[in-house]
């Protein structure tokens, strides 16, 4: 027997996030036992608590965990599913760590040109930012990873 804090401690989440993937279908809620007392967590439900909390360590999003559990689920699912998944992960991995490495070479420039004495209207991150985003291009700035 197994409780949902219990649960939650050896998944290294809490409580509420369990609710959570409950809410969000990507766990099942036990039933409550006949008897009564707590719901069982443990076996299957721990285990794909597991998963989700390893797939969102490598910084898969909570649908594309969902699909990863379905494909899971699917007796016909070969590992090359898997693989295009992870592969795709990467691409998008790689593709925010040059768009945060941009960020970090625009902000270097800014504060080298950035004299850190005198009237704000001297400033040189102020003036960029203002007039173009610290030239980066169109579209939002880089965003790291959901918290959930």
């Amino acid at each position: 027997m197994t409780t949902i804090s219990e649960a939650a401690q050896a998944a290294g989440i809490g409580v509420e996030t369990i609710r959570f993937y409950e809410r969000k279908a990507l766990i099942r809620k036990p039933p409550r036992p006949a008897s009564g007392g707590a719901r069982d967590y443990g076996g299957a439900t721990l285990e794909r608590l597991g998963f989700i909390v390893g797939a969102k360590r490598l910084g898969f999003s909570l649908a594309e965990i969902a699909e990863l559990l379905a494909l899971r689920a699917a007796p016909d699912t070969e590992c090359l599913s898997f693989r295009e998944r992870a592969r795709i992960k990467r691409a998008e991995v790689q593709a925010r760590i040059e768009g945060l490495a941009r960020v970090r070479e625009a902000l270097d420039a800014l504060i080298d040109a950035c004299p850190g004495q005198g009237a704000l209207s001297g400033c040189a991150i102020l003036g960029a930012i203002e007039a173009d985003g610290a030239g980066l291009g169109p579209g939002p700035a880089p965003s790291g990873p959901a918290r959930r």
